[in-house]
């Protein structure tokens, strides 16, 4: 099943790209005027670059979040199977070393 998921997960990738680009553009929209600062800006303070690059990767990150998630609940609902990522490190026991 998660051969037929692949389609899903790239066209979810690319609806959250273009909903993250958009959110983030009217976001920008009411902090300033002009338009979001990029890295390469040497007329820009760093403050502002750094405002705007947090901004714009929570927005993305949570875009993201939403697609992949409602994608996995309509891939479930249409075809019946769940598409589960394997166990991530906070479901792994922990291993200690000691160095002597």
């Amino acid at each position: 099943m998660k051969l037929l998921f692949i389609p899903f997960s790239v066209a979810g990738g690319l609806i959250a790209g273009f909903l993250g680009k958009k959110l983030f553009e009217q976001a920008w929209g009411m902090i300033d005027e002009e338009e979001p600062p990029e890295a390469e800006h040497r007329h820009v303070s760093l403050g502002k670059v750094l405002i705007a690059a947090a901004l714009e990767g929570a927005i993305f990150r949570a875009v993201r979040a939403v697609v992949d998630h409602q994608s996995r609940r309509a891939f479930a609902a249409l075809t019946g199977a769940r598409v589960a990522r394997p166990a991530g490190p906070r479901n792994r026991p922990v291993r200690c070393f000691i160095w002597a």
